[in-house]
Formats: C-alpha cells, sequence, structure tokens
C-alpha cells in the first residue's frame, strides 16, 4: 500500500490469489469492476479470463493448502500450482521439502517473472512418494504427506472420474511401493533369462 496523494489517495497492489481468498462481496465487487474495465476497452479481455474465473470460484483451501489445479494431460495427470508471488512459490516448495520430496525428483518449480505467474509442479513419483509417506512415514512428516494426499484426492474429484480415478491409481500405487516383505512373495514365480526361479524364504 502506498499514499499517491496528499488527499488521502492510496494505491493497493494486490494479487488475484491473494484477492480471490476473500469474502464473497469483496470478489464479486472486484469482478464487476474487471467486467467494467472489458467494456470500456480499458483492459484485455483474454488477459482478465483467467482474474474473473479466480474470484468467482475463489480459492480452495483446505489445512491451508492453496489451490493446487489436477488434470489429465494427454491421460498423464497433472499437479500443480500457480502464483504470481515468489513468496507463495517459495511457501510451497518449503513445504514440500519438509514433507520429504526432493525439487527436480519429485517436484518442478519455476518462479514468477514480472506479471507471469511461476508454478510448482507435483511429479508422478512425487505424489507416489507423498503416498508412500502418508502410510510409511513418521511424525511430522506423514501427517503433512497425510494432508497433502487427502487434498490432492479432494481436488481431484471436484474435476471428474477420469481425475479422480488417475490421481487414485498414482496414490494407491504409491501406498504400495516398498510395503511387499519377503514372506509376501514366497512361493512366487519369476523369469529371469528365460528360466523360472521360485522365490524362497
Amino acid at each position: 500500500m502506498e499514499r499517491v496523494s496528499d488527499r488521502g489517495v492510496w494505491r493497493v497492489k494486490a494479487t488475484t490469489d491473494k484477492l480471490a481468498t476473500g469474502h464473497r462481496e469483496l470478489r464479486d465487487a472486484i469482478a464487476g469492476i474487471v467486467r467494467k474495465a472489458v467494456e470500456n476497452g480499458w483492459a484485455d479481455a483474454g488477459r482478465t479470463e483467467r482474474w474473473l474465473e479466480k474470484l468467482e470460484r475463489g480459492r480452495t483451501v483446505r489445512e491451508g493448502w492453496p489451490k493446487y489445479g489436477v488434470w489429465l494431460n494427454e491421460g498423464a495427470l497433472e499437479v500443480r500450482y500457480m502464483s504470481t508471488s515468489p513468496n507463495n512459490i517459495e511457501r510451497e516448495v518449503q513445504r514440500l521439502r519438509a514433507m520429504g520430496l526432493v525439487e527436480g525428483r519429485h517436484f518442478s518449480v519455476r518462479m514468477p517473472e514480472g506479471s507471469k505467474e511461476g508454478y510448482v509442479s507435483i511429479l508422478k513419483d512425487g505424489l507416489m512418494r507423498a503416498a508412500w509417506l502418508f502410510v510409511h512415514g513418521e511424525g511430522d512428516q506423514q501427517e503433512l504427506a497425510a494432508k497433502f494426499i487427502g487434498y490432492i484426492l479432494q481436488r481431484a474429484g471436484e474435476e471428474g472420474g477420469a481425475v479422480y480415478e488417475k490421481a487414485l491409481k498414482v496414490v494407491d500405487r504409491g501406498r504400495e511401493v516398498g510395503s511387499l516383505r519377503l514372506t509376501d512373495i514366497k512361493g512366487a514365480e519369476v523369469f529371469v533369462g528365460g528360466k523360472r526361479y521360485v522365490v524362497a524364504s
């Protein structure tokens, strides 16, 4: 916030991510101003479309998580948080690291540049790792992973059946990884170099 004149005029800067967390009345009022600006040619309709979508829907927040987008891209699950705020992106990076995820292996990051949004993208291995920590982790890591997985499945459910089914499949796979003990596969047949072997104790 900055004062721009001695007549009590102030300029307030706020991102649409921040505004989208406000009360419905505030979001509706700002959306009305944006629409009027488009009608009068003061703002680009294409650029403001995403703003209006955020303002109208608001941000889904569960257990302090910002709104992650969850969708399918050519059959592959995409999980991504986007923001124009470097601080918001960094906050998510720190939270994912605290969960036990590793940048580059479990998630990727692009910081915002100017008015261009940055993002935190959860890779398939990252979602699987979080699911594994949900089941096999300990302490704060397990609690954080449990909340994250619950939230991502909630978001996937909001997007529809195919997205939810894909997300659940990835999560289930992550829960299973590393959970098998030797006794679980005793007697199973495996083939190595064309030869048949039976797993013994």
